[in-house]
């Protein structure tokens, strides 16, 4: 069983920052990519960031580059996204997923390969 639990979303205003921390427990060793979607009622899911947790590799969805940073903090079993520059288009529940990935370059934060662990999300709402 695995566990992702999400903390550090808020309210901000825009130009704000955030940091957002997956927390991951229990059988993790499978569990080597970790990415961040976001939603907003009505609208599909959106992949933002995604960390292969064995190396470097990083992948960003456009509209987040040079704003957003995902890093990993292995010994805590911890993915963070940090957030900068933060707009009204960045509100919306976010919501950590993790995978296992044959290779880093498969480390997307799309929709398939499916992700197959999910935490309850975290609220981020941003004020203009």
């Amino acid at each position: 069983q695995v566990q992702l639990v999400e903390s550090g979303g808020d309210s901000v205003q825009a130009g704000g920052s955030l940091r957002l921390s997956c927390a991951a427990s229990g059988y993790t060793v499978n569990i080597n990519c970790v990415a961040w979607f976001r939603q907003v009622p009505g609208k599909e899911r959106e992949g933002v960031a995604s960390t292969y947790t064995r190396g470097t590799f990083t992948r960003y969805t456009d509209s987040v580059k040079g704003r957003f940073t995902i890093s990993h903090d292995s010994a805590k079993n911890t993915v963070y996204l940090q957030m900068n520059s933060l707009k009204s288009e960045d509100t919306a529940m976010y919501y950590c997923a993790g995978r296992y990935a044959a290779r880093d370059y498969t480390c997307e934060p799309t929709a398939a390969p499916p992700f197959g662990h999910w935490g309850q999300g975290t609220q981020v709402t941003v004020s203009s």
